[in-house]
């Protein structure tokens, strides 16, 4: 019997990372669905998953803390090895860097970045002994631009694309895919208050994206099709950033 494939997405409750698993799951992925405190939205997302008769594991921590990290990922990689790892994870504290507190950068910084390598690490390590698997990173056009106001979120996205090209060089012998996702401006929370009127006439497209668009990249970069592409950054951002 064909073991059903396992994806584990972080920051997945909401806005992009639950788009991701919903299309997973309906593509036939059991899901291991990380949240920090988002209860309720993460409740009700194993629900709509269970309903199209897949697997969601509920796993509640903060991905910047190892203890926890480790706690929650050891006893599941002793059972299975997910197919897929989706860093999607992220926070802003957007402000000038003159201004900005330590506290800012930190959070930022440690969602980001050492949530990917905590994570990443162990998820690796398991993949390796498959010699299969798939790791993307949600990043940012922001990390590929910069953008004022944003000198923490914009380090942090950066630094995933960084990282994620030298990962794809470290594992792609072993058959192990490495990629970034980029979105530009798409319709969730996190850009409910920027001046849209403003921001729109200098996207070619002139609209802003859907957490669809998004999940449907990252369905690709798993699929089949996706096996000679590895150390990229794929860009969703209606040409803000080309």
């Amino acid at each position: 019997m064909t073991q059903t494939p396992i994806a584990f997405i972080s920051g997945a409750s909401r806005g992009i990372g639950a788009a991701i698993a919903l299309r997973l799951a309906a593509g036939g992925y059991d899901i291991w669905l990380n949240y920090h405190a988002s209860h309720g939205p993460a409740q009700s997302l194993r629900e709509q998953i269970e309903a199209m008769g897949r697997r969601c594991t509920l796993l509640s921590f903060d991905v910047a803390d190892e203890a926890a990290v480790t706690a929650a990922l050891d006893p599941l990689l002793d059972q299975a090895v997910p197919y897929a790892f989706i860093h999607n994870a992220g926070i802003t504290r957007d402000g000038l860097l003159p201004m900005m507190g330590r506290d800012s950068w930190d959070q930022v910084l440690n969602t980001h970045l050492t949530g990917f390598f905590l994570m990443g690490r162990l998820i690796s390590k398991a993949m390796l002994s498959k010699r299969q698997g798939r790791i993307i990173a949600i990043a940012s056009v922001s990390g590929e631009t910069g953008q004022a106001g944003q000198v923490n979120y914009a380090a942090a996205k950066a630094g995933l694309i960084g990282a994620c090209k030298s990962l794809a060089r470290e594992l792609a012998r072993r058959n192990i895919l490495v990629n970034v996702v980029s979105p530009g401006l798409i319709a969730t929370e996190m850009i409910k208050d920027l001046p849209l009127d403003k921001i729109l006439p200098l996207v070619p497209l002139n609209r802003v994206g859907t957490v669809d668009e998004v999940s449907g990249v990252v369905e690709f970069l798993l699929g089949p099709a996706a096996g000679y592409i590895t150390g990229q950054v794929i860009g969703v951002n209606g040409g803000l950033y080309m």
